[in-house]
């Protein structure tokens, strides 16, 4: 590892630490998943401003005005600020910077209410611009009036300080890298607030080794993917996750959660990409595609599992229309697969997180997935991945991977149950087994116990079955047993019982007869012995 990328990843490390320690140390009684709005909220309002404050400074360049001085002066003020949103797509003054936030409290004149202002001054800068809707409603789940930071202002204010002030300590700006850096502990911090956060966990963070194999498998030999597609983005981590593998010009997704939907919106933003960059949307991906006539060069998902849906009149829908049956309303997991592959473009990848179910059960299930294989020729490889990966669940799953205009029918195998690390709460993907997992897709050649390269014959002699264990054998014989040895063992254990009984039934002639109570008790343990 060279020097930079050691310095890095140290500098993550410590400041990944120092901001769980704040989030641990101040939230009190409430709830982790309730005190991470507030937490991830303020790194991302200091992020904010100071993005202003270091774009202000370049456009101000060696003038020794100031940005307080250039926004006081009338004849510049707005031309600043319109070059400011522009760019950045909002503005924030230099009275409502985090810095000058941290001065006031310093001072002892904070409240609250003032933080509210400023916040709702974001806001209100990207009205009518192009970033209106990339902003609109961001910090909604950051409720500074809420009781549960205090009954009163002034003691909410007290506590708010307190994150202020810790958040003020941590030095962003060690080096040029500090952008990967604060943007990769933002997305530490939404992952160690999710392993906290139970059963709804899944609904808004994947692992970021899982992240990693379906990032990925989509850009394997590709230097640059145009468009990238999350119909179920969480906090948009496995979009960001594959714009490290290959150049992204834009990123699209959608989410249900209006909180998860704000995260996301966040986590571009503090991982550098423009507001200009990325189109996400709030809404039910099944009953509102809010990119009804779009599609991408790579689509990446973690749908909810067996998720409940209405596939009432679906059958009118583009999405679902020529497979002929619907997902059951119970299980929603083809519906995902068909809305994916709908929006996916004929020369791109695809890749999804999905239940194990979706490989062998029967009724509509099995006819989506015949008409998937036989019909289309869309699915091109199948990836069991170990159990105990996600926070909130621990149930095994697989990752399908599908591609349009194939040139092969086949289907590719891989049994990656065993490729895992074991963790204190979960089961953990190491990068060696990431690795092994990629090349072995990669490389499409059967492996003992690990892959195998199946004929669309045998697919159909399975009846488009599609569970691992047809096709891969990880059977483990037993050894074979040594009879000689075996008998041989249970004569000497034998031998060593009647060795015990006689030492035993000598101790209890030596006691015969010191006592009627000994007497007695010795008689029932003879009793007994003999019956055994």
């Amino acid at each position: 590892m060279s020097d930079t990328h050691t310095e890095q990843a140290s500098q993550q490390a410590e400041l990944q630490k120092r901001l769980w320690a704040i989030a641990n140390d101040l939230r009190g009684n409430m709830d982790a998943s309730e005190f991470r709005n507030y937490i991830l909220g303020l790194i991302f309002y200091r992020f904010l401003s100071e993005r202003v404050q270091q774009y202000a400074n370049q456009l101000l360049g060696h003038d020794e005005m100031t940005f307080a001085d250039a926004y006081a002066d009338e004849d510049v003020r707005d031309d600043l600020v319109e070059e400011i949103t522009n760019a950045l797509g909002f503005f924030i003054e230099p009275s409502a910077l985090f810095d000058a936030m941290i001065d006031h409290i310093q001072k002892g004149n904070f409240d609250v209410e003032m933080l509210q202002d400023s916040i709702t001054e974001v806001q209100s800068s990207t009205i009518g611009k192009e970033s209106e809707g990339d902003f609109k409603g961001l910090f909604e789940d950051m409720d500074l009036s809420s009781t549960r930071l205090g009954n009163t202002v002034a003691a909410r204010s007290e506590l708010i300080a307190k994150v202020m002030m810790n958040l003020a300590d941590i030095d962003f700006h060690e080096n040029e890298l500090q952008i990967d850096v604060l943007g990769d502990a933002y997305e530490y911090l939404i992952g160690q607030f999710a392993a906290t956060a139970g059963k709804k966990a899944g609904e808004f963070y994947t692992p970021q080794q899982v992240s990693k194999v379906l990032s990925q498998l989509v850009t394997l030999g590709k230097e640059e993917v145009p468009t990238v597609y999350d119909p179920t983005m969480g906090s948009g981590s496995l979009l960001l996750r594959v714009g490290d593998y290959a150049k992204v010009a834009e990123y699209y997704g959608q989410e249900l959660n209006g909180t998860t939907y704000n995260l996301a919106r966040m986590n571009m933003l503090m991982h550098g990409i423009n507001y200009s960059r990325f189109d996400l949307q709030q809404g039910d991906t099944l009953e509102n595609d809010r990119f009804p006539d779009k599609t991408f060069d790579a689509v990446v998902a973690n749908p909810p599992y067996s998720a409940n849906w209405d596939p009432a009149g679906k059958l009118d829908d583009e999405r679902f229309r020529k497979y002929g049956k619907t997902a059951p309303k119970s299980k929603a997991d083809f519906a995902f697969v068909e809305h994916m592959l709908y929006h996916l473009k004929p020369t791109g990848t695809m890749a999804v997180v999905l239940p194990h179910g979706v490989l062998f059960r029967g009724a509509a299930e099995g006819k989506i997935r015949q008409y998937m294989i036989e019909h289309d020729n869309v699915l091109d490889a199948v990836i069991g991945m170990p159990a105990n990966l996600f926070y909130g669940t621990s149930i095994p799953t697989v990752v399908l991977v599908f591609k349009k205009n194939r040139d092969r029918d086949d289907i590719f195998f891989i049994d990656a149950s065993k490729e895992f690390e074991k963790g204190k709460n979960q089961n953990n993907l190491t990068d060696e087994n990431v690795a092994k997992i990629v090349e072995t897709y990669k490389s499409r050649k059967d492996v003992d116990k690990l892959a195998h390269d199946a004929t669309l014959d045998e697919i159909k002699e399975n009846e488009f079955n599609l569970n691992i264990p047809r096709y891969v054998d990880t059977f483990e014989p037993e050894p074979p047993v040594d009879v000689d040895k075996l008998v041989a063992d249970i004569q000497s254990t034998d031998e060593q019982i009647d060795k015990l009984q006689s030492e035993f039934s000598g101790m209890l002639n030596d006691l015969e007869g010191k006592t009627p109570d000994a007497q007695a008790q010795l008689t029932k343990i003879k009793e007994l012995f003999k019956n055994e």
